[in-house]
């Protein structure tokens, strides 16, 4: 009886946490580019009654006798599937398709992100909605000196290296520039498929820099940090970078975002199972505890 009273709070615990994972899944339905999260569960020790023994002197083997003493969370697995992509026509707004991360970083640490709600602060840098910046390859007379003095001279021939991959930096997008013969302010912005960002001054063309992606062995092995990026995790690998529409990489869409992966039927059946396991396991408790006080009442 005893057994059967842990073997219910250990279910009822299980359950519980598989219900705070759905609950998250649902409560991030329309978060940009979120990876659902499944509970698997696994047995925990069993005690063993009497153990097996092998056929001798005429008669046949017997199995051991082990019963079990409840339920334990096994794995949260993320699901990393590509989401839906949805078209928002804002040109600082991307996402990759296929596989990839895109690389974030806060000055100290880099950080690894799906999500591709871009934007562009007031000294050109392209960021996410949290401030972190966008990594990648920069055209070499952009610079981090913010004056109005030192606007950058720029040129539809400009080329820079895209090899050295441990040498990426922040991302900027001069929001004026000196091209050909005077300053002119920056008209629009294009980023092709490879990750190569173009900006338009006036009637020149000039390629700014290039977006650099990362991969993963193991994607299912990162942290989340919240905020919708991920960290490298002993499991996962160490990030292995390289440029969109290479072989692995996946390629980058401009004007859309990748949605959630959240599959709403699928998280609300999951929940009523959920709820009818855990009103099972609250059963055995019920009922263990009603044996137990006719065990009490013997004596009366």
């Amino acid at each position: 009886m005893l057994r059967s009273l842990f073997s219910g709070v250990s279910g009822m615990k299980s359950q519980q946490t598989k219900l705070d994972v759905i609950g998250n899944n649902i409560a991030n339905v329309n978060t940009t580019s979120f990876k659902s999260a499944r509970v698997t569960f696994k047995d925990m020790l069993s005690q063993t009654l009497q153990g097996a023994s092998a056929p001798a002197g005429g008669k046949g083997g017997t199995n051991p006798k082990q019963a079990g003493l409840g339920v334990s969370v096994a794995a949260i697995d993320t699901n990393m599937t590509q989401g839906a992509l949805q078209p928002t026509g804002r040109a600082t707004d991307l996402a990759i398709e296929g596989n990839g991360f895109f690389i974030v970083s806060d000055g100290i640490e880099k950080r690894y992100t799906r999500d591709g709600a871009f934007s562009i602060d007031k000294d050109g840098y392209l960021i996410t909605s949290e401030g972190l910046h966008v990594m990648g390859f920069r055209n070499d007379n952009i610079d981090d000196e913010i004056a109005e003095d030192n606007i950058p001279t720029l040129s539809n021939e400009d080329e820079f290296d895209n090899t050295d991959f441990n040498n990426i930096q922040n991302i900027r997008i001069p929001l004026k520039a000196v091209v050909g013969d005077g300053e002119i302010k920056l008209t629009s912005i294009g980023i092709d498929k490879d990750g190569m960002v173009k900006a338009i001054y006036g009637d020149t063309t000039v390629k700014i820099g290039q977006i650099v992606t990362a991969n993963f062995q193991n994607p299912v092995g990162l942290y989340k940090n919240g905020g919708n990026t991920y960290s490298a995790s002993s499991n996962s690998g160490e990030p292995q970078l390289g440029l969109a529409a290479s072989s692995g990489y996946g390629t980058i869409q401009q004007g859309i975002l990748e949605m959630s992966n959240v599959d709403l039927a699928n998280e609300f059946t999951e929940m009523i199972i959920t709820s009818r396991a855990f009103q099972a396991n609250s059963r055995t408790i019920t009922t263990s505890d009603e044996i137990l006080q006719e065990l009490l009442n013997l004596k009366r």
